[in-house]
């Protein structure tokens, strides 16, 4: 866990969030073309909460959703707080457009008349009670689970429902804080979205997204049979590009935004800048090098660890590129104790000498010699080799930073991480990246150690109750565990696809094997690709799965 006294920003306590639910009322597209529609209205201009966005109906919780369980009808696997969640969205549906969900205890449909004498701003409970009908809570069924982003003033704690819209009624804004209700596809609430003639916010976009894939609402209501939500979210926002932007858990700056404001205060710039440091903490800083490719992302980060009173210690210095090499001294005050690399390649190393060279007091250079293995350009010879489980520390000034070694072999035959310790943060170069997988490229690169060595990582996280991973390319990663098994179970996945294509072409070449086991990559990522499939073949092989013919 990040000690507090490295944020860089001061804390505040996010509000509580209130229970609310909302539903989704959604039918059958009309048109003849698949689809489904869903019934959204328009928020009042002056609502205290997202004034004049496109809505789906809903509110708050009240005490008395609790106390009518007893007319509502549930499912076996429907839990008390469900019920009372899906029996406040009834209630919502019907005080804000008239759409109730209820039948008579022998099954019979609300009647139109019936429907007509209910009093929408009166308590729907007590009028259901009389006239003998049942909330169809058990057709209300859990899509997702949202809670307000913690930057908000007023928040949210509200699962999002969905249920089919009962036949024979029709919705009827209150025009106080509803109007204009409107049936519409997802994908054209997104389109208009988009124009600028249908505001709606960042949960009701994300929604629509998701429900833009189902082609009937009979797919909608099996899939969220399960009775958890599909997904859960507490967003978190961001500049970009001048702008605020919100992203999911899922999204690739999550985790950086985490790290760095983990109140949830837009504080923190999410452009890629190679022109200057970037702070993620008191004692962690960012540079990235100008060398955005494809193999490269938006480039290869560099990182300060230290402060002040410690000094520093310069993580991958990057390429040999005197501006970049020179913002790192800089950055550091000129104070770099140590530098280490990751590993050897181009992208990486090269940068280190002269770095060295430009400090005064010449730190040393730490990390593992390339192998005989290792491409010309890979070649590399520390000042010292560093040796598995050591610590490196800086101290003074009553701080401490310690960096312990990892060796990862996989990615290349010499590649090391590193923990720090006291704020469970994992270096790991390129054995880890944010938003793509790494190559492994043999001979230096070796697909059965890579996999072994994400077993190790993830044992490390455990024991270091590591939090973030600090990627040599892309933004911070959260969710660590997560994502270090993501990319073993896709590395296992992309196997498999290449046992089926050896097992399909038994007399094929690397090139045929590519477009059968790559079929979900761009042709034109191909080349590189081969790189990896080789490892993978070469793994294969190794452990009997599948031979090529002799």
């Amino acid at each position: 866990m990040v000690r507090p006294s490295q944020l860089l920003h001061p804390q505040r306590e996010p509000a509580v969030p209130r229970p609310a639910a909302t539903v989704l009322l959604l039918r059958d597209a009309t048109g003849g073309d698949p689809g489904i529609e869903v019934l959204m209205t328009r928020r009042s201009a002056t609502a205290s909460f997202a004034p004049g966005a496109y809505v789906f109906p809903g509110g708050g919780i009240d005490a008395a959703d609790a106390q009518a369980h007893d007319i509502a009808q549930h499912r076996p696997g429907q839990d008390g707080n469900r019920l009372t969640q899906a029996i406040a969205a009834i209630r919502e549906s019907f005080e804000e457009l008239g759409v109730l969900l209820a039948r008579h205890a022998d099954g019979r449909a609300v009647a139109a008349g019936e429907l007509a004498a209910l009093e929408r701003h009166q308590p729907l409970a007590a009028q259901c009670r009389a006239r003998g009908l049942r909330l169809a809570a058990d057709q209300v069924f859990v899509l997702a689970h949202w809670t307000t982003d913690r930057d908000l003033p007023r928040r949210f704690d509200v699962p999002f429902l969905v249920a089919r819209m009962p036949e024979g009624q029709h919705p009827v804004a209150d025009e106080t804080e509803q109007f204009e209700p409107a049936w519409v596809r997802p994908a054209d609430a997104l389109a208009r979205h988009e124009a600028g003639s249908f505001f709606m916010i960042f949960p009701t976009i994300r929604t629509l997204q998701r429900l833009a894939r189902f082609d009937s609402v009979d797919a909608v209501l099996k899939a969220c049979a399960g009775e958890q939500p599909l997904w859960s979210s507490c967003p978190r926002g961001g500049m970009l590009h001048g702008a605020e932007h919100r992203f999911m858990e899922h999204d690739l700056p999550y985790g950086e935004l985490a790290l760095v404001s983990p109140d949830g205060q837009l504080v923190h710039h999410l452009d890629w800048r190679s022109d200057q440091p970037v702070p993620l903490l008191r004692n962690v800083t960012r540079l990235t090098a100008p060398n955005g490719g494809v193999m490269t992302g938006p480039g290869t980060n560099s990182y300060l660890v230290g402060d002040p009173q410690t000094g520093y210690l310069a993580v991958d210095p990057g390429p040999d590129d005197a501006e970049h090499v020179e913002r790192l001294w800089r950055a550091a005050g000129g104070d770099i104790r140590l530098i280490v690399c990751t590993h050897s390649h181009p992208d990486h190393a090269p940068g280190a000498r002269p770095l060295q060279a430009l400090c005064e007091r010449k730190p040393p250079i730490l990390g593992l010699a390339s192998a005989p293995t290792a491409r010309a350009a890979s070649e590399f010879v520390p000042d010292r080799e560093l040796a598995n489980g050591e610590q490196l520390v800086l101290e003074g000034g009553g701080a401490r930073h310690t960096l312990r070694v990892i060796h990862t072999p996989g990615h290349a035959a010499n590649h090391l991480c590193l923990v720090l310790v006291e704020d469970g943060l994992l270096f790991s170069g390129d054995h880890v990246l944010n938003g793509s997988t790494t190559v492994v490229d043999p001979p230096d690169g070796d697909m059965s150690a890579y996999i072994d060595s994400l077993d190790v990582l993830s044992a490390a996280c455990r024991a270091h109750q590591i939090d973030f991973i600090l990627p040599a390319h892309g933004h911070v990663l959260g969710f660590p565990d997560k994502a270090i098994a993501h990319l073993k179970s896709h590395r296992l996945q992309r196997e498999a696809k290449v046992v089926a294509a050896m097992q399909a072409r038994p007399d094929g070449t690397m090139d045929d094997w590519v477009e059968l086991a790559y079929d979900d990559v761009p042709p034109r990522m191909w080349p590189m690709a081969k790189r990896s499939l080789l490892a993978h073949v070469q793994r294969i092989e190794a452990l009997g799965l599948a031979a090529r013919p002799r």
